[in-house]
């Protein structure tokens, strides 16, 4: 891997109960260079979530074969899950980790939206900061309706994509953006009831006048309640402060959070903060941290201690 330059990629896949399909789209992205970091794949959702890291070009190669995959295996018109969507491939966010703007990733967007137009021939939506219009910036305004909507809409000169035809097959389309790092975090409320969970995202999320940088809707996952949201900015709302509103607004509704929910990866400073709040350490910085002195002292990554401790998290 190139330890100059690295970006990371988070795409989304329309598919999240045959593990068949999700092994291809795994074994089709990780292209020389490219390294899987984590995979997550949710039934209700019927979503996986792949994050991959490495050099812009070979990312960018590993997404192209991943999606050659999704348009051949996943089929829109038979596909049905929580989770709103546009196409198999749904969305494929860039996100710069070193040595790399923001304006530098778009540009890479760009191109991988071009390439998936020109030899996919699928339509692709730029969104985030590869927008090319104001109006796409958001995923939600271009997702709308989702993929039944666009087999009706997408001739009309505010759905036309920005690459590829102005048609669509059982594939859909492809949304390809740039954007900051993002933490896609969800919380299971104590009741049954969708609508609480409808409520409670209208209260926190910014579109309605919520916590800053926070998108929210409101589930029915396996047959319980779920606020699932997407954190755009953590540094100006964290998780924990989210997991605190989420929490007195369930009071209100005479219902308690049950769990929550991380999907992909969390950065470093995200949990330390919740740390230093739950512990009441303000001062707790990384430097205080085991195993990273013992990674900072060693000069490179080092297996951290195998404590013998039992998960106090997500254990059923």
């Amino acid at each position: 891997m190139d330890e100059n330059v690295l970006i990371e990629a988070v795409p989304n896949f329309s598919e999240g109960r045959r593990t068949d399909v999700i092994d291809e789209l795994t074994a089709a992205i990780q292209a020389p260079e490219v390294q899987l970091l984590h995979r997550a794949s949710d039934w209700d959702h019927n979503r996986t979530v792949l994050t991959i890291a490495g050099p812009p070009q070979a990312v960018l190669r590993g997404l192209f074969k991943a999606i050659e995959v999704a348009i051949v295996r996943i089929d829109l018109g038979r596909q049905q899950g929580a989770h709103p969507r546009l196409g198999a491939a749904d969305v494929v966010p860039l996100v710069p980790i070193r040595n790399i703007s923001l304006d530098e990733c778009v540009v890479l967007a760009r191109q991988l939206g071009r390439q998936i137009g020109n030899e996919l021939d699928l339509p692709v939506y730029l969104y985030a900061a590869a927008a090319t219009r104001p109006e796409r910036r958001n995923l939600a305004d271009i997702r709308r309706g989702e993929y039944e909507a666009l087999r009706q809409e997408i001739h009309r000169p505010a759905r036309l994509p920005d690459f590829g035809p102005a048609k669509i097959g059982p594939a859909g389309a492809v949304i390809v953006g740039a954007r900051s790092f993002l933490i896609a975090f969800n919380v299971f409320l104590r009741t049954a009831d969708v609508a609480v969970a409808k409520a409670i995202a209208r209260q926190i999320r910014e579109s309605s006048g919520g916590l800053p940088a926070v998108k929210a809707l409101g589930l029915l996952v396996d047959g319980q309640a779920q606020v699932s949201m997407n954190l755009v900015d953590f540094l100006t709302t964290p998780p924990h402060a989210v997991v605190e509103a989420i929490q007195r607004e369930a009071i209100h509704l005479n219902t308690e959070i049950d769990r929550s929910e991380l999907i992909g990866l969390i950065p470093q400073d995200a949990v330390l903060a919740a740390a230093a709040s739950a512990l009441l350490l303000p001062d707790l910085t990384t430097d205080r941290i085991l195993e990273v002195a013992l990674c900072q002292q060693t000069g490179s990554l080092c297996r951290a201690p195998q404590w013998r401790a039992k998960r106090c998290f997500g254990e059923r």
